[in-house]
């Protein structure tokens, strides 16, 4: 928590916000996508933690997700755990891992109306000194002109990347589109 400037006394007082905000917002039926690290805990206090929380999850594996590999971990708490997915959430693909991918599938593709198709989700690096750096190697790509095939025309580097660290959401999850407003405002 200190590394991130978290607004909490200690863990306990952190995973009740968290539990609270997240069912206030998610039922039952919701798919949520979780970006990594969504457990510093062992795996029963995981599988515990993941069986309060409503929604269908999927785990993209983070590097502190260490309780997946513990004998006593029961995957089925997760829809899915995986490292790497691409979903679709309306016209737009979505690519999901905990670690930031600079060059991901499908960035260069637009729609006929010139608005990006994909965006890449992403968690690893917080509110740290390499969030700061992931911005300036975007705002780099996307200051470069290039030939887009799909418009026929040159233009910036597309490069819709998200972090999705929770305390960027008020430590529930959000919607792509969510995200794509709170990334624009």
């Amino acid at each position: 928590m200190e590394k991130d400037g978290r607004p909490f006394a200690d863990a306990d007082e952190m995973h009740t916000y968290m539990i609270r905000k997240w069912n206030d917002k998610v039922s039952q039926e919701d798919e949520v996508y979780i970006i990594g690290d969504f457990s510093m805990g062992d795996a029963k206090q995981t599988c515990e933690l993941a069986r309060m929380l409503h929604g269908r999850k999927t785990l993209l594996i983070g590097n502190h997700d260490r309780y997946i590999e513990e004998e006593q971990f029961d995957p089925s708490c997760f829809e899915e755990i995986c490292s790497y997915k691409e979903i679709r959430d309306q016209d737009r693909k979505v690519i999901l891992c905990h670690y930031p991918v600079l060059f991901y599938h499908g960035q260069y593709k637009v729609d006929q109306d010139g608005n990006y198709t994909t965006y890449m989700l992403y968690g690893h690096v917080h509110n740290t000194p390499d969030a700061q750096l992931m911005n300036h190697f975007q705002d780099e790509i996307r200051s470069e002109i290039k030939y887009i095939k799909y418009t026929k025309t040159y233009q910036h580097t597309p490069c819709q990347m998200i972090n999705c660290f929770c305390m960027f959401s008020d430590y529930h999850p959000l919607s792509l589109d969510e995200w794509i407003k709170k990334t624009t405002d």
